[in-house]
């Protein structure tokens, strides 16, 4: 995060290639939008003074959650009212609230083996390794892999993997899956419904880059039907407005309330700006326009222009596979062959300038005696910078690659 950061300030020397984080595009049609709205929200004194002045209630504001819960049900038919809906400040903090709600210490327990964040498909999203305020909150699954092709490959819930995980608090994943691209079928999404039913506990959905919005999902999927076993966190970041940081929780009644008090201790109140933001947009379905018309579309070319980057620098004899690319703004590339680990390929090419992100840190919360070199294989390149960008990137990496299988490149 330091090196993402640091990228983005311009703090490093020469033209870093950023193909690393999870930053949005700059997508003209959409910052007009956001353009737009803050217009608005200026020309308007009292909306303006009400926004910047007031501080928000721990479950975000009242007209905006009335909001968010009649789109929900016109839309997708879920029977949900304001009561079903929590604001917290961007959705990394919506997934601490709720692993540290759901998971960890219990009763009189010393261990947080008592209750454990399941993950049924790994990787997942980097950012939930730390989240834990005790120690080993996660309970990761290693997938089946299914290869396809010459160079390509799909990671598969391991349902037995999954069925052994005792003392589960919550079952968690991201739809499309971060690191992976990955989205789970309805199907697997049904079947880890039916296990949480089983255990007494709820699904965690994170739909950062999902259904509804942004919607950068390049496969069949539906947003699955909502019931009160179903916990599902929606962001505004992935739309274009990271910078807001809201994120939307829709969970049963008793689960949204916690999450309300939790934000009254943590922070006391929520950001404004980003529901005053996206609240008529919401109202009035074209948020739902836009994602299906406009970000959709976008990302869908992105990660296509992506794969023929790397198919015409790799070439057919190199060993490499990519995952599915079925959403979210994200190639999953492995090398089964790469004679050094992420880590140490992310550093050599971050003295070329260019800064992708390892695929090893993805890979916690799984046995510790579990060997599958795999988890060193890996790495996450983003395809929502510019086309320049991302070409360059590649083209970087995959000369860096054949040096590193040169019979004399490791000495």
């Amino acid at each position: 995060m330091d090196d993402l950061g640091e990228a983005l300030s311009g703090a490093f020397r020469g033209e870093m290639r950023m193909l690393g984080g999870g930053n949005p595009a700059a997508l003209p049609a959409v910052q007009a939008v956001w353009r737009e709205r803050l217009g608005e929200i200026l020309a308007d004194a009292d909306t303006c003074d009400r926004v910047l002045l007031n501080y928000d209630g721990p479950a975000g504001s009242p007209a905006f959650r009335e909001i968010v819960a009649e789109a929900l049900s016109r839309e997708f038919g879920w029977k949900v009212t304001s009561n079903n809906i929590a604001i917290t400040p961007g959705g990394q903090t919506a997934f601490f609230q709720l692993f540290n709600l759901l998971g960890g210490l219990l009763g009189g327990a010393t261990k947080c083996e008592t209750r454990k964040i399941l993950l049924p498909i790994m990787p997942e999203y980097i950012g939930y390794s730390d989240q834990g305020v005790c120690r080993e909150l996660f309970a990761g699954c290693q997938p089946e892999v299914e290869l396809r092709g010459e160079h390509g490959f799909k990671y598969r819930v391991d349902f037995q993997r999954v069925k052994q995980v005792e003392s589960v608090g919550a079952i968690a994943l991201s739809r499309p899956t971060n690191p992976s691209g990955n989205v789970l079928t309805d199907g697997e999404v049904d079947q880890l419904r039916s296990l949480a039913k089983q255990r007494g506990v709820p699904l965690l959905l994170d739909n950062a880059y999902g259904l509804p919005f942004p919607g950068a999902v390049f496969t069949e999927a539906k947003l699955p039907e909502w019931d009160e076993d179903l916990v599902m966190v929606l962001s505004l970041s992935k739309l274009g407005l990271p910078g807001a940081r809201t994120a939307i929780v829709v969970a049963q009644e008793e689960i949204a309330r916690r999450v309300a008090a939790m934000t009254a201790v943590i922070g006391l109140a929520n950001n404004n700006i980003g529901q005053a933001i996206v609240g008529p947009l919401i109202k009035n379905g074209a948020l739902f326009r836009l994602s299906r018309e406009v970000i959709q579309p976008f990302y869908q070319r992105r990660a296509q222009l992506a794969l023929e980057v790397v198919a015409a620098e790799f070439g057919d004899d190199f060993p490499y596979r990519i995952h599915a690319t079925e959403g979210a703004f994200f190639l999953w590339c492995w090398f089964p062959e790469l004679p050094v680990t992420s880590r140490e390929l992310y550093e050599r090419l971050k003295r070329r300038n260019v800064l992708l992100v390892p695929g090893e840190y993805f890979f916690y919360g799984l046995p510790a005696d579990l060997d599958w070199p795999h988890r060193h294989q890996c790495v996450r390149v983003t395809f929502s910078q510019s086309e320049q960008t991302v070409a360059e990137g590649l083209q970087i990496m995959a000369d860096e690659l054949r040096q590193l299988h040169a019979p004399s490149s490791l000495g």
